[in-house]
């Protein structure tokens, strides 16, 4: 599977992050497993363990997104992971309106393993939560290091400040699992 760079927005740089890279580990019928590789971890906040579980404003912290768009319509959904095992998963039907809380069947897995200098974040998302079929796809994370600076980290960002939501970041793209 293909690794994705993510460029950080330059109107919020990080302290010590210095890369991070995103990636499609694998996708069946049953489950999407995404990765998130940070470099430069030393200041980087890691939200407490909570549990497994819904959570609303989890970007207020460390946390991780995926963004689909099935088809040419403006409907997208957004998923939201924390290394707190918290989750969030939200519709939308067109940029930033009509949002609603996403039905999931079953709760994403997360998991973050933290290195001396870099931290892996794997999610195990069920394919029954996400829409069918190939999908435009934004990878995405909000790193939260001391002192409260937050850095927003995309495959590609508007010209305009940070906006995971902008169909500028929706670069790469899901295909639909295949067949049993």
């Amino acid at each position: 599977m293909q690794t994705h760079q993510l460029v950080a927005h330059p109107d919020h740089p990080p302290l010590g992050v210095t890369r991070v890279e995103a990636r499609v580990l694998g996708s069946d019928a049953e489950w999407l497993r995404l990765r998130w590789r940070i470099e430069g971890i030393g200041k980087l906040v890691v939200p407490p363990f909570a549990g497994r579980g819904r959570a609303d404003e989890l970007w207020r912290t460390t946390c991780f997104e995926l963004f689909l768009k099935p088809g040419d319509g403006p409907a997208y959904c957004e998923i939201n992971l924390s290394p707190s095992e918290r989750w969030a998963a939200y519709d939308f039907t067109d940029y930033r309106d009509g949002m609603v809380e996403r039905p999931f069947p079953r709760e994403p897995d997360c998991t973050m393993r933290m290195g001396s200098a870099m931290a892996i974040f794997d999610a195990t998302v069920p394919r029954s939560g996400l829409p069918a079929g190939e999908c435009a796809m934004g990878l995405s994370a909000v790193l939260e290091e001391a002192g409260g600076t937050r850095s927003y980290w995309a495959l590609a960002h508007p010209e305009r400040g940070p906006d995971f939501h902008h169909r500028a970041c929706f670069a790469a793209r899901l295909e639909a699992p295949a067949g049993p």
